[in-house]
């Protein structure tokens, strides 16, 4: 473990008459040191989760609204940006993920400032970079607008997760910021699949593939996994969600691969990465749905270092009480139940995170060594 420290610091939610709580957070951001990039005339991302529909747990535009306000008044022209998904949803392509961002409250007058799918239309638009340290990722398909982008800042809702034990900065930009082949190479070997009760033979897929990886002999879409390149264009081009990756990557080697594109992201360009714990979802905002919070909303916290942020972040909810009536205290109410002292994997017991960060800090991503600064 690095003997480095990274400073993070953490407001909480309580305000005084006439002081909003996005007045708190753009004050948590300049005592962060946001000022100290130079924002002038630069192309800023702000990445962040818009929320499945049916999802009521993403963050509220008015947070949004804050962070844009703020680097509009430092000389940015910030945009919100997001890549599209791999798994049939409201937000598989740029149309309907754009659609549902305004269905959800994210337009101009609600964030002062656009929208940008990252990966295009389809999730096709990305670029290959290589990863600085990456093990397990030599090179990552990032979303091009997110990779064209001057700034990157992480606007992250801290939540539960199913397969990564939380969502937090890591994951908000590592598997978030890749393009549907980039989340392919994370979830899996890269190679999508078709269930052929689905297909309905319109051959969209074949003429999208990029690789003339797609048969017909019987009847059905088939994919010959050793001519498909893995860039997921059958995917966004299947009007009958008849096509999905194959998961067959684990917790930890997710998470793994979530550090490696998160620090491809970020390489060579300011960062800035912010986490609001509130809303704690036992999983993601992806779900068309969201479950009772796990745990009480405890604050928000920026820092450069999006290793320390989650630390800090997951050390925050470790010491915190688990909410009633919800899925972590109905899990720790059980007879029998084997107590993992763990909110996260107390919750969901399959996941692992404690990986994403060791790995993150060894590949040089950031530290896990943090002190928390309280203002």
């Amino acid at each position: 473990m690095s003997t480095a420290r990274s400073p993070v610091y953490f407001t909480d939610f309580r305000t005084v008459p006439n002081v909003s709580q996005g007045v708190k957070l753009q004050r948590l951001c300049r005592r962060a040191g946001i000022d100290k990039i130079d924002f002038t005339e630069k192309f800023v991302a702000i990445k962040m989760h818009f929320g499945e529909l049916g999802n009521f747990a993403y963050l509220r535009p008015n947070y949004v609204k804050a962070v844009a306000d703020l680097i509009k008044e430092l000389g940015g022209k910030p945009f919100l940006t997001d890549c599209n998904t791999l798994y049939p949803g409201s937000r598989k392509n740029a149309v309907d993920h754009l659609y549902n961002a305004e269905v959800n409250g994210f337009n101009s007058v609600t964030t002062g400032c656009y929208i940008i799918i990252g990966d295009g239309l389809k999730g096709t638009d990305d670029i290959t970079v290589p990863v600085p340290g990456g093990e397990y990722c030599k090179e990552a398909y990032i979303g091009r607008a997110l990779y064209d982008a001057d700034i990157i800042i992480s606007l992250n809702h801290f939540k539960g997760h199913e397969m990564a034990g939380f969502g937090g900065a890591v994951k908000n930009l590592g598997m978030g910021g890749g393009s549907r082949a980039g989340k392919m190479q994370q979830h899996s070997d890269g190679k999508p699949v078709v269930s052929p009760d689905l297909c309905r033979s319109c051959r969209k897929c074949a003429r999208e593939c990029g690789s003339d990886a797609i048969t017909y002999e019987s009847g059905k879409a088939f994919i010959m996994q050793g001519i498909c390149k893995g860039c997921g264009r059958c995917i966004g081009a299947c009007a009958f969600d008849a096509i999905h990756p194959s998961f067959d990557t684990s917790a930890d080697m997710l998470g793994r691969k979530m550090a490696e594109y998160t620090a491809a992201i970020c390489n060579g360009k300011p960062s800035f990465h912010i986490s609001l714990i509130m809303d704690v979802s036992p999983n993601c905002d992806c779900h068309g749905e969201n479950d009772a919070p796990i745990l009480p909303n405890l604050g928000m916290l920026a820092s450069f270092d999006p290793v320390a942020l989650d630390q800090a972040c997951a050390d925050l909810c470790l010491a915190a009480d688990p909410m009633p009536n919800s899925q972590l205290s109905d899990n720790l109410a059980r007879p029998g139940w084997k107590h993992h002292h763990d909110h996260f994997k107390d919750s969901n017991p399959n996941v692992s995170w404690r990986e994403t960060l060791a790995h993150g800090e060894k590949i040089g991503l950031g530290t896990r060594n943090y002190d928390l600064v309280r203002i």
